[in-house]
């Protein structure tokens, strides 16, 4: 039982990682019908900004180290926000009125530029980052030894997901969202400033990712430039799990590949951890082909 809770701990960190990033998949193709293939190299980007901030700023040892993670948190999500946004204006607003075959080679451009950039500047190797600002605390928790930062890890995931679905359901500009999901014409006769909309699901998408690559550096140490394509798409698996446009799907889906994960690697082998997740996908799409919750619907999102 002990082996059980701690394998169940450390998938649901795990899965709240996978569920942050699947909600900027999930939200984009909710909007425009368009899977983000850059998302998961903005999630890259944030891991290699938070190295870079921890750093350049010098807190590794000076600061609170949760003072200090949180600061750096709040920077890495603005600044991957920032990116995201940009990229909305440079590579899909042009191809709106486009065929979506125009906005998918798009989106395959983005992602291989994102790549290189962060290969040219960064590197081609492993970025560690610094031991000091990584809590290496171990809490007593029902008799068990769990890792601080993976009780962090999930408190965050959590706290931010809830953050986003009470914006999406209770607030207006979520309201707005939702009309924009529903037929952006209809929307604009409303008098929703649709372009501003779409905007701004590019930045709280990539905002959420960035944060989650930021806590795989916290977590594991190491990152290289090519982690956003394991993780982005496990996010994918974990979107289309859920129920694809489906916010809360997103997050149940990226909860749930994280346990499948966690416990088949700890009870049958680590070798068969990726093959079990997508035969788990596999199955749910044979019997419920949209998904666990459903595909979107303007309701759900």
């Amino acid at each position: 039982m002990d082996q059980f809770f701690q394998q169940l701990i450390n998938g649901l960190a795990v899965g709240g990682i996978y569920a942050l990033v699947a909600l900027g998949y999930t939200m984009v193709y909710g909007v425009l019908k368009l899977i983000n293939f850059a998302h998961g190299d903005l999630f890259t980007i944030g891991a290699y900004l938070g190295m870079t901030l921890f750093v350049g700023m010098g807190l590794a040892g000076k600061a609170p180290v949760l003072v200090s993670v949180l600061l750096v948190a709040l920077m890495v999500m603005g600044l991957v926000a920032l990116l995201g946004r940009l990229l909305e204006r440079a590579a899909y607003r042009p191809l709106r009125k486009a065929g979506r075959l125009s906005a998918v080679v798009s989106a395959l451009g983005a992602s291989i530029f994102f790549q290189n950039a962060v290969m040219l500047i960064w590197g081609g190797k492993y970025e560690v980052y610094p031991e000091t600002m990584r809590p290496s605390v171990i809490l007593s928790l029902f008799g068990m030894g769990v890792p601080l930062i993976r009780l962090i890890i999930i408190g965050v995931s959590v706290l931010l997901m809830l953050a986003l679905y009470w914006f999406i359901d209770r607030t207006r500009t979520g309201t707005a969202i939702r009309a924009v999901a529903i037929d952006q014409s209809a929307a604009r006769l409303m008098g929703i400033n649709v372009d501003r909309i779409i905007s701004l699901v590019f930045c709280i998408g990539p905002g959420l990712g960035g944060v989650a690559g930021m806590m795989v550096g916290l977590s594991y140490g190491q990152i290289d430039f090519n982690m956003g394509f394991s993780y982005g798409l496990k996010a994918f698996t974990a979107a289309v799990l859920g129920g694809i446009g489906n916010i809360p799907g997103a997050m149940l889906g990226g909860l749930l590949l994280g346990l499948i994960e966690t416990l088949g690697a700890a009870y049958l082998t680590i070798a068969w951890k990726d093959a079990l997740s997508f035969l788990v996908l596999i199955l749910i799409l044979i019997i419920r082909p949209t998904g666990i919750l459903g595909e979107r619907t303007a309701e759900k999102l």
